[in-house]
């Protein structure tokens, strides 16, 4: 009968095989691509989802952004920092009553 020596961890043989630590290393690195792949998957641009989203950088100041996707075309808006910039004539007025709701009173020659 063979004599049974006590098991001791630093006379393991598993311990010292070095390809142990590169296969930890790939465990490693497959769930940091799964936790980037979640990261891409729930970003409200991605690519892949057919949702339309609209994300505002630095709102009110001069350099606001403004991306807005409409199904798989993405638009990229870039404030001028200017205030009342664009076409067109005053169209009439917007008041807010007691109870919430919304009143437009045109003007001018549309009014008729």
């Amino acid at each position: 009968m063979a004599e049974r020596r006590p098991l001791n961890i630093l006379e393991d043989e598993d311990g010292d095989d070095p390809i142990l630590s590169v296969v930890n290393i790939v465990d490693v690195f497959l769930v940091i691509i799964a936790v980037l792949l979640i990261a891409v998957l729930e970003n409200p641009l991605n690519p892949f989802t057919t949702q339309d989203a609209m994300v505002v950088k630095n709102p009110g100041k001069e350099n606001m952004e403004m991306l807005i996707k409409e199904g798989r075309e993405l638009k990229h808006y870039k404030a001028s920092g200017k205030i009342g910039e664009g076409q067109g004539v005053k169209a009439g007025a917007a008041y807010r009553l007691k109870d919430g709701t919304m009143i437009y009173v045109p003007e001018g020659q549309d009014a008729k």
